[in-house]
């Protein structure tokens, strides 16, 4: 038995760049009774979800690596650990200058990042000796994540 798989009719469903320049015209010709409504508000709805996403992986790296430089006793990685930590640190302020509504999302997603971060850095084979704190034990504040080298 021989199944038919139905053509895909709608352009998002069957080339979403030319969906996106489509929709872009029509945005810029004022053109609103003929937009892909359901569609253009499924991707803005996309959009918010990937800026919350990123927030949250990017809190959990950087939680992962502070974790490693503050308990991890190996001063040959230091330096490693520290470019990812100032990197995640940037990208994380560029994120809220570009849209601050992010800031208050920082400390909904503390624990799960943390929780990320302990289990990537408990499952790592080099770090098995280490005793990783079950809880922060620093300041939570986003200032002082996102600036305070805590390990001096």
């Amino acid at each position: 038995m021989t199944q038919t798989i139905a053509p895909k009719t709608a352009l998002y469903d069957r080339d979403y760049l030319q969906w996106i320049e489509d929709i872009t015209t029509k945005l810029r010709a004022r053109d609103f009774n003929h937009l892909d409504i359901e569609n253009l508000i499924e991707e803005i709805e996309d959009l918010g979800k990937s800026e919350k996403k990123e927030l949250l992986n990017r809190l959990a790296i950087l939680l992962e690596h502070l974790l490693k430089r503050l308990y991890v006793n190996m001063p040959q990685e230091f330096s490693g650990w520290e470019r990812t930590i100032r990197e995640q640190r940037r990208q994380i302020k560029r994120s809220i200058k570009f849209s601050p509504s992010l800031a208050p999302l920082f400390y909904q997603f503390f624990d799960d990042a943390l929780d990320d971060a302990l289990d990537e850095v408990r499952k790592e084979k080099g770090y098995k000796p280490v005793q990783f704190p079950d809880t922060w034990h620093f300041s939570r504040d986003i200032d002082a994540i996102l600036n305070i080298d805590f390990w001096e």
